[in-house]
């Protein structure tokens, strides 16, 4: 009787970890979304108050969540900056009852129609997590770059936004 309890008992526990593993995935997709939607006070609630981020190997490091939401919306606030973040193979390690780490790998585009301008790059992002009233949040996201390449539009005759979810400018 105890080994069926005890099979139960582990059961129980790893049916809890897989369920926080697909919380903390849809915490990081939201993340994505959120940035790429300009969703700035849905993003917040991903972090805690005191976050801390790295981003660029810690060429943009900032403390706590209202800094890196100033940090995000300066650098992709405006509508002439268009990205695409995708996060990818995550590798989510649960390693408490409230906490966790994630390493996910990183592609992102970014177009800058001010300066005609297009960024592509891939990265690893490593992230810590915490659980807040039964709610995964970031507690620390950042990333190195594996590589970020730019173009200049100009130099593409036919290259054109023809679908935008944000108010393209007079031609």
């Amino acid at each position: 009787m105890a080994d069926v309890e005890s099979r139960i008992k582990r059961l129980e526990e790893l049916e809890a970890r897989r369920a926080d593993i697909e919380a903390i995935k849809a915490l990081k997709h939201r993340y994505f979304r959120y940035v790429d939607c300009k969703q700035w006070d849905e993003l917040a609630e991903c972090f805690t108050g005191d976050a801390r981020s790295s981003y660029s190997g810690g060429k943009h490091s900032f403390e706590g969540r209202d800094a890196i939401m100033a940090f995000l919306k300066d650098g992709l606030g405006t509508n002439t900056r268009i990205s695409m973040h995708q996060g990818h193979h995550p590798e989510i390690e649960i390693t408490g009852d409230t906490t966790a780490t994630g390493v996910w790998a990183l592609q992102d585009v970014v177009i800058d129609r001010q300066f005609n301008v297009t960024i592509r790059g891939a990265a690893i992002y490593r992230d810590e997590y915490v659980k807040v009233d039964g709610e995964w949040k970031i507690k620390f996201t950042g990333y190195e770059r594996l590589y970020e390449e730019m173009w200049n539009r100009a130099e593409s005759q036919s290259l054109t936004i023809t679908q935008s979810m944000f108010a393209m400018p007079e031609a």
